[in-house]
């Protein structure tokens, strides 16, 4: 069996500095914010996998959907020798991009999760005996040394994770990715699309309220982590469609009137009565607007593909 490699590029105490940052900064904002990454520990992550499943949020099915049909295409345009996955998570989806690529020699997820990646490991040697997995703890966000491995490489970031960042942060991604690819690489990038307001709310507004179970969790991590006394029932989800920016906002909204301490961060936080925290943006996207993107970033957009619904796009994109 071939070895799996773990690496860490990541501080052991860099996730823990990052998130009293993030608060520090973020609540102390004309308009506060948090970073969506927060959501994610054990527990929200389960969440998340569970939001997967409901009726109501389609771009997992949707991109799945197209890797399932599209997976021999994606593997014939890019030529694959090496799969680079940031943000990997489970690997669940990229498994069918593996399975169709004849001539991988080595993937190489990307996530800030031992256990994630170790777990996601397991399965794919299982699979496929013969691969080299080489994981990397690390925040893909950040500048990335990679392992040396054969091209031609396919960096694939999926289930429409770029439309979490802001404009000028989706640039300066999109720079850095440009900036891993030699000739004959490519990127695989994975957008949701802009559709009708009703359908996108209920994404991210779900009848059973598992998306807002999900929200309110990042107020459990900061109490837990930054001994804070906030209470997550004293905050309503919102989720709203900005026609303007073509993104969904989820916020968290102070039901009454409260202050909140952070103990861990000697802070103390006024909430007025309907005041709201941004925790998340999820921007969606339109065909010509990818294409400028990554034109702005170097690439090229060589191919695009949709489900058979048109909710969601896979593109490929090469150095231009």
């Amino acid at each position: 069996m071939s070895p799996f490699l773990l690496t860490r590029t990541l501080d052991e105490h860099a996730a823990e500095s990052a998130l009293r940052t993030d608060v520090l900064e973020g609540l102390r904002m004309a308009q506060k914010a948090l970073p969506p990454k927060w959501f994610y520990d054990s527990r929200g992550s389960e969440l998340f996998e569970e939001i997967t499943r409901l009726p109501e949020y389609y771009p997992t099915r949707a991109e799945r959907e197209i890797l399932l049909a599209r997976a021999t295409e994606i593997a014939a345009a890019s030529g694959a020798r090496t799969l680079i996955e940031l943000g990997s998570g489970s690997s669940e989806k990229t498994r069918h991009l593996i399975d169709a690529l004849p001539a991988l020699h080595a993937y190489v997820p990307v996530d800030v999760s031992e256990s994630a990646l170790a777990g996601a490991a397991r399965e794919l040697l299982r699979r496929h005996p013969r691969l080299l997995v080489h994981a990397l703890i690390a925040d893909f966000t950040s500048a990335l040394r990679l392992p040396q491995t054969p091209g031609p490489r396919l960096v694939a970031f999926l289930g429409g994770t770029i439309g979490n960042l802001l404009p000028p942060e989706r640039q300066t991604f999109l720079r850095a990715v440009r900036a891993m690819l030699s000739p004959g690489d490519a990127l695989l990038l994975g957008t949701d699309l802009v559709k009708e307001e009703a359908v996108l709310v209920a994404a991210y507004d779900d009848a059973q309220g598992v998306t807002a179970e999900f929200n309110r969790n990042v107020l459990h991590v900061i109490n837990r982590e930054l001994d804070a006394d906030f209470d997550p029932d004293a905050f309503a989800h919102v989720a709203r469609w900005n026609p303007d920016e073509e993104w969904i906002e989820m916020r968290l909204r102070a039901r009454e009137a409260q202050t909140v301490k952070i103990r861990g961060l000697d802070l103390v936080v006024p909430f007025a009565t309907g005041e709201d925290v941004r925790t998340e943006v999820s921007a969606k996207f339109r065909q010509e607007g990818v294409k400028s993107e990554l034109a702005s970033a170097g690439m090229e957009l060589t191919e695009w593909w949709t489900d058979s619904e048109g909710r969601f796009a896979l593109s490929l994109a090469k150095a231009s």
